[in-house]
């Protein structure tokens, strides 16, 4: 299996997309796929340590990212970036350099509406932000600019994480991909 792939998930804090990509790697582990997941928290402390949470700051932590995740995948790796990514310019800058290397590409936007996400509260962010202990939360008070046709959209909130992974799972078997 030789075949690498970028699978980058966007989506706001505590949409889903590291539980999702765990899912899915696991599955594609257990077929014998070279699989990394980069999470964006894990990228903030080792490749992008010292970067706030500016436009430009959150800009370069996803070019960052997304130069690792186009040389693992055109070295046979599927890697897969559970990364908020809240800006498309930035977005689409990855994008790009996957295309200009021929390298393949895959965007799922991970579509949990911010109630949901406000419920799950995975790190305890959104009730830092309502109790005024933090600010430039991606969706609440700095933006975030959903995908307009993502290769795939994924409501997590309709279904089990094992549905969602299998969705993802479904397009890159589409694409020759898994």
């Amino acid at each position: 299996m030789t075949t690498g792939a970028t699978v980058w998930l966007t989506g706001l804090p505590s949409a889903g997309k590291t539980t999702i990509a765990h899912e899915l790697a696991g599955r594609l582990r257990g077929e014998g796929h070279r699989v990394e997941v980069l999470d964006g928290d894990e990228i903030r402390e080792f490749i992008s340590a010292g970067l706030g949470f500016s436009r430009e700051d959150r800009h370069t932590n996803v070019q960052r990212i997304g130069f690792v995740a186009e040389l693992l995948a055109r070295n046979g790796v599927l890697a897969l970036v559970p990364v908020i990514a809240p800006y498309q310019d930035s977005r689409e800058a990855v994008r790009k350099r996957h295309q200009a290397n021929g390298t393949a590409y895959v965007e799922v936007h991970v579509a949990t509406p911010v109630e949901v996400c406000s419920e799950r509260d995975v790190k305890g962010l959104y009730a830092k932000q309502a109790a005024g202990e933090l600010t430039g939360l991606t969706g609440v008070d700095d933006p975030y600019e959903a995908p307009e046709a993502p290769d795939l959209r994924i409501e997590s909130q309709n279904q089990t994480v094992q549905e969602s992974a299998a969705s993802v799972y479904a397009l890159l078997s589409e694409r020759g991909l898994a």
